[in-house]
């Protein structure tokens, strides 16, 4: 089958790329997804460790229950299995002794779960408990209300300090958000919490990977696709040129290819490189993209020569390095391979690799007993330097899946869904942007 006969080419292999291919193919589209890189699945993805040959993620991805969009493509490819969602919300923290103490929240109907959960946690003050119904009339109001406050203006507004900021939505709010508290705009995180804690129980449940995540989700949307017609192509760096308001062709390194349909599943930052030509209708779009600031995340991974947590993650309250993933008992295996997340992290992201080594081991030895006594075989570090877009207040408007050029669709984590930059906000995105190619066709 020749390239030229296919509907629609889906430029970028991650989520939304993904996401928007599986749903073309399901819908008897013939569809080609071009990947720049070696590896499907954009800044959602793993490589493979040189020393220990393992499959490593390039950061640590948690989903909640209310990713129903994530849900709905990986039950399109029959990858639902390769998660694990808790029952109801459980999170274990450990505070810088070690002391353990565990929010879980009973099987009530939401929100009274959320509270359940908050009255019956021992490391929280009784004063700060009552404090948490504060939040509850906003969390029933428009979120895009309060657009112009940070999310710690809103929560000092709201009453809450203490304890309960710093060990629940402090934490919380950095792992959504991927920014400071005193910077990130309070509306994306309201809208997380209630799409968390407003709707079905499991919901507010976290959702971990049982694989790497090329394994999780990017291979069999891979074998979804071929199966059905379409093609997939790694180290396919594209280029989309425009004449009068609509495609002229796909540049793919010096061979010119040609679809009805593109998905520019790409990045803010990848966007204004992938688009040639007569680009006048988009600039508005494309100067909105470029003033997009970047966010970064820096993951940690230790390697012990024993198994050190008894769980398969726990929280890190007041440390630089905000979560700890026991990678290799959540793979059920043996040993651990400890990763540890510092999200927000434009005060470490220009840190030695050595440095942040040391430091990550010196968190985990303070604050897991069972890491005291064992030997690090082995420390990498990731830096996605561009993880997420910022959610300040005041930056550019993002755009609808639409654009003035015919044909030619959006799809992206950055894309407007009310949502910060999450893996589902870029399923959503994924799935609008194939809705509209689908309705573009008849």
């Amino acid at each position: 089958m020749a390239v030229a006969d296919f509907d629609t080419a889906v430029i970028g292999g991650g989520v939304a790329g993904l996401a928007a291919a599986t749903a073309l193919a399901d819908a008897g589209a013939r569809v080609v997804v071009l990947e720049a890189r070696g590896e499907l699945g954009g800044r959602a993805t793993a490589f493979r460790d040189r020393v220990t040959g393992e499959l490593v993620d390039n950061g640590q991805h948690v989903l909640f229950g209310c990713y129903h969009e994530t849900f709905r493509f990986l039950e399109r490819i029959g990858a639902r299995d390769r998660v694990a969602v808790q029952r109801s919300l459980e999170v274990s923290y450990l505070d810088q002794e070690g002391r353990r103490s565990v929010l879980r929240c009973p099987p009530w109907p939401p929100p009274f779960h959320l509270l359940g959960g908050v009255f019956g946690w021992d490391a929280i003050p009784w004063r700060e408990k009552f404090g948490a119904l504060r939040l509850g009339a906003d969390l029933r109001r428009d979120s895009r209300s309060h657009s112009d406050e940070s999310v710690a203006q809103w929560l000092t507004r709201r009453g809450q300090r203490g304890r309960i900021r710093e060990w629940l939505w402090e934490p919380l709010a950095v792992a959504a958000l991927n920014q400071a508290p005193d910077a990130a705009a309070a509306a994306p995180f309201i809208r997380v919490l209630q799409l968390m804690f407003r709707g079905r129980r499991d919901d507010a449940s976290l959702v971990l990977p049982l694989r790497p995540l090329n394994e999780m989700y990017a291979q069999p949307a891979r074998q979804f696709i071929e199966a059905r017609g379409g093609v997939v192509r790694v180290n396919a760096l594209a280029r989309v040129s425009v004449e009068k308001s609509a495609v002229a062709g796909i540049d793919v390194r010096g061979e010119r290819l040609s679809a009805r349909q593109v998905i520019a599943a790409v990045p803010w930052f990848s966007l204004d490189a992938l688009l040639t030509g007569d680009l006048a209708p988009m600039a508005g779009i494309l100067d909105r993209a470029s003033r997009m600031a970047s966010k970064p995340i820096v993951t940690v991974n230790l390697w012990y020569d024993r198994v050190v947590m008894d769980e398969a993650f726990v929280g890190l309250p007041g440390r630089r390095m905000q979560w700890v993933f026991d990678k290799r008992r959540a793979f059920g295996e043996g040993a651990s391979h400890l990763s540890l997340v510092a999200s927000g992290a434009d005060a470490l992201v220009g840190e030695e690799t050595d440095r942040l080594i040391a430091m990550a081991a010196a968190e985990v030895g303070a604050s897991i007993p069972g890491a005291r006594n064992a030997t690090l075989l082995r420390g990498t570090v990731v830096r996605e330097k561009r993880a997420t877009f910022s959610v300040a207040p005041g930056q550019p408007p993002r755009p609808a899946v639409e654009t003035p050029i015919a044909g030619v669709f959006l799809a992206g984590d950055w894309i407007d869904t009310g949502l910060p930059g999450t893996i589902e906000s870029a399923a959503i995105a994924g799935h609008r942007a194939a809705q509209s190619a689908l309705a573009n066709r008849q």
